[in-house]
């Protein structure tokens, strides 16, 4: 992303240089939802290399195929919850691939090691998001 006054895009309403760049450029992000939006924007902006760092040793492929094909539209943190070293995120996003929209609800988990957050893996809800 060239303009860093530009709008972020996991939605914060905040310009990219304030939100998620910093995390991108190496700052650690200081909760699971900070780094789910920073993992979020990382997709939208095709960030391999940030998606892999933080996605944790123990559940992280050994490479990260982004499909040029799939756009993303949107998100909303529908729940977050921390507790020590543990957190967890529920979400909706909202994408296109090939010009046919999709929804995907998701509840992820997030681990902190040595200080840093890291993405573990997520359970997909079925039906309605649930709001918490």
């Amino acid at each position: 992303m060239n303009d860093t006054a530009q709008a972020c895009p996991c939605g914060s309403g905040k310009p990219y240089a304030q939100c998620c760049g910093p995390y991108h450029d190496g700052t650690p992000a200081p909760t699971p939802e900070a780094l789910m939006r920073s993992r979020y924007a990382a997709f939208v902006l095709r960030k391999a290399d940030y998606l892999l760092a933080t996605w944790h040793p123990s559940a992280r492929p050994a490479e990260l195929d982004l499909d040029p094909r799939l756009h993303w539209l949107g998100l909303d943190v529908r729940r977050c919850a921390a507790s020590g070293d543990e957190g967890e995120v529920e979400f909706t996003v909202r994408c296109k691939l090939n010009g046919k929209a999709a929804r995907m609800h998701e509840v992820s988990r997030f681990v902190r090691e040595d200080g840093r957050w890291f993405y573990v893996d997520g359970v997909m809800q079925e039906g309605k998001p649930r709001r918490g």
